[in-house]
């Protein structure tokens, strides 16, 4: 063979299939066992720590959490057969518009449960009847009507059948409480309140005449600085002032007064050591409502505290208990 015919050679035309493929499926294994992103492992949420987005995180605070929490059990409680039956018909008589009715059963429904979460369902259910009775025009057993006489007024009345001259005029639809005479026929509530607040549960339960009206959330003192025992309210103030440790006057509407929109008065009843100064309060901070935050007075959401004080008379039994 002569050396030209070297320059003239190809060598034949096949392609190594088996080594690329080979190759390939290498290639393939370790991309999948070395190289790809491997989902993250579950591990706890407080041991996770969240990526910087360009999103604003939501704080997650224990209160929060907490009450979350609380929410989702009540939702999720599950009543025995004969509450529900009676829930069932409480809600049916409450969309027909028979309120007394349905409180009636509601609370009976009440009573045939120990279920903390059911009751709390029940309560909530409730407690928005109890106050459009109470506050509305509406018949309830509690209620009765009253003729106008010669020299009565708002407030005589209000302190003759022990309510609020708030209430009656709520009640009564009244737009000008001193365009009352002689002959006209008054709605009024003749019920009597108690309060209970529990320190630990950082709640104030309203009963009248003894059965369930409503629970409201409340700060209380910090390091157990509300006091426990009986009491009785004796004074109540719309837009209080607020008096400093140090003796100074701050009025209503100034940013250091802390009494929030509505005032009531403590005064010890019974065995309590003798207290002063403390007492149930609006407050500014309503994020600080429901836990031990306050200087020892109860504090309360403006609006709510503001609804208690429309129906609360002074004289009414306050019990604070750990």
């Amino acid at each position: 063979m002569k050396v030209k015919d070297f320059d003239s050679y190809r060598a034949p035309n096949r392609k190594p299939w088996a080594a690329i493929l080979v190759l390939l499926a290498l290639g393939f294994l370790i991309y999948w066992f070395f190289i790809r992103e491997r989902p993250p492992k579950s591990e706890p949420v407080d041991d996770v720590v969240a990526e910087e987005t360009s999103e604003p995180s939501v704080a997650v605070t224990p209160e929060s959490t907490g009450k979350a929490d609380e929410d989702a059990a009540i939702a999720a409680a599950i009543p025995t057969a004969d509450v529900a039956l009676m829930m069932d018909e409480a809600s049916q008589l409450a969309a027909e518009d028979k309120l007394v009715e349905a409180r009636q059963r509601y609370l009976e429904a009440l009573k045939h449960t120990s279920d903390s979460a059911v009751q709390l369902q029940i309560e909530r259910k409730v407690a928005p009847i109890n106050v459009e009775l109470v506050t509305s025009p509406r018949r309830m057993p509690e209620k009765q009507d009253v003729l106008v006489k010669s020299g009565d007024s708002l407030d005589r009345i209000a302190r003759r059948f022990g309510t609020t001259t708030e209430l009656i005029q709520k009640s009564n639809l009244l737009m000008n409480p001193n365009l009352i005479k002689v002959g006209d026929r008054l709605r009024v509530f003749t019920g009597k309140f108690q309060l209970a607040s529990s320190k630990s549960r950082h709640d104030l339960v309203v009963t009248l005449n003894g059965a369930f009206f409503k629970r409201y959330k409340v700060g209380t003192g910090r390091f157990g600085k509300t006091p426990i025992g009986t009491f009785v309210i004796r004074d109540k103030i719309k837009e209080p002032v607020w008096w400093r440790p140090d003796g100074r006057e701050v009025p209503f509407g100034d940013e250091e007064n802390i009494l929030g929109t509505r005032w009531f008065a403590l005064r010890a009843t019974g065995d309590t050591e003798d207290v002063r100064g403390y007492g149930i309060h609006g407050t500014w901070a309503p994020e600080s409502v429901g836990s031990a935050s306050s200087a020892g007075c109860l504090r309360m959401i403006n609006e709510e505290v503001e609804e208690l004080f429309s129906y609360i008379p002074i004289g009414t039994q306050v019990t604070i208990s750990e």
